[in-house]
């Protein structure tokens, strides 16, 4: 097939440490070209991909400096890459949406005649967000909410949006299993956490439950400076417990810093706070052996097989209680559990069915493509 990906103007491709939307996306087009499709990307010109590469600017708004808030530039990616790929012959088109300002593809794509779908990785519709709507301008857009063909990330995320959207299906983001190989190391004697800085993710929370076990803990992640409140939770909250013996924070961590991190950890911490619609983290800590212990909120019962994988808990006082059965997990298990549901091969077979039925009935059938992790 032809297909032409359409990225968000707000990080490279793929993202030097926070991006999730581009990070799955960087992995679907290099599988997509590794199991013969043509791929051409539409993105800033500071992405790496092996697909051909069409830009309008030459470095992602964010690298740029260019605030959140400034959707003008985001709307001028979008409107040109939109009027490109009408003017390719491509089978279909496939944009991908996280950002507030990627709201616009829903008019902008209503009038585009070559096959086309949407991944919503974002809660739906965005203005939830630091970086949301600035007014209310979430009921105008849904004069075009059910002319998008969009696929979700989850069973959660496509059941927890009550405006029409017109879901085609369910495809789980997927990795590269052969970059996701543990380390040879021994050492286990900490957990770890790793994300955004943000309340929602829960850092916090995971220094609550590894003073209370009576553990070390390694955190890792992104301070957004754009974004104040990002800032203030790390300033306030998270940096004056920090003591770089028990309770260790080493910043931002590329893909290398990440598989050694969890590679060495006993298991990853995740007292999330909202309804994260997937959690990329969860399985990138998986395929690498490392146990998750999540609150039960968003997707993470679809990703986790409690007991075989890790632990789905409820609160502080039961995330405790399951660091103590930790090395009940076995780590060998836990990969393959990721290899086997969520990795890019995975991935991208579920997308190309989904390309295939809306080439073929120009909608998508309306059907799901939802798949059941297996149970290892």
């Amino acid at each position: 097939m032809k297909i032409a990906q359409i990225a968000p103007g707000w990080f490279p491709v793929p993202p030097k440490d926070y991006g999730g939307t581009e990070v799955v996306l960087y992995t679907l087009i290099e599988e997509l070209i590794e199991q013969g499709h043509d791929v051409t990307l539409y993105a800033p010109g500071d992405a790496h991909t092996s697909a051909k590469l069409v830009s309008f600017f030459p470095q992602s708004l964010i690298v740029s400096g260019v605030p959140w808030q400034a959707h003008l530039k985001a709307y001028y990616h979008l409107k040109k890459s939109v009027d490109a790929v009408q003017q390719g012959d491509f089978d279909i088109v496939h944009a991908h949406l996280s950002a507030p300002s990627d709201l616009y593809m829903f008019p902008l794509m209503a009038g585009v005649k070559v096959p086309h779908v949407a991944t919503l990785h974002s809660r739906f519709p965005f203005d939830h967000l630091p970086t949301g709507w600035v007014g209310d301008a979430d009921p105008l857009y849904m004069d075009w909410a059910s002319t998008l063909p969009i696929v979700a990330i989850s069973e959660h995320a496509r059941n927890e949006v009550t405006y029409p959207i017109d879901f085609v299906g369910v495809v789980y983001h997927g990795l590269p299993m052969g970059q996701f190989r543990p380390t040879k190391t021994r050492r286990r004697d900490y957990f770890a956490w790793l994300g955004r800085c943000v309340p929602d993710k829960g850092a916090h929370l995971a220094i609550q439950a590894a003073k209370e076990a009576g553990v070390s803990l390694i955190l890792a992640g992104t301070v957004d400076r754009n974004i104040p409140e990002s800032v203030h939770y790390f300033q306030e909250h998270i940096k004056p417990q920090l003591d770089n013996k028990q309770i260790r924070y080493i910043g931002p961590a590329n893909v290398k810093e990440k598989i050694n991190l969890f590679s060495g950890a006993r298991a990853f911490l995740n007292p999330i706070e909202w309804e994260e619609p997937f959690g990329m983290v969860m399985i990138e800590a998986m395929a690498l052996g490392c146990p998750v212990i999540s609150f039960i909120r968003g997707a993470a019962p679809e990703l986790i097989v409690d007991g075989q994988t890790g632990f789905l808990v409820k609160d502080v006082d039961a995330m405790v209680r399951a660091m103590k059965n930790i090395d009940t997990i076995d780590r060998e298990a836990t990969r393959r559990h990721v290899e086997e549901n969520f990795s890019a091969r995975v991935m991208a077979k579920n997308y190309t069915e989904i390309y295939r039925r809306i080439i073929e009935t120009g909608t998508g059938a309306k059907t799901s493509n939802h798949f059941q992790p297996s149970h290892t």
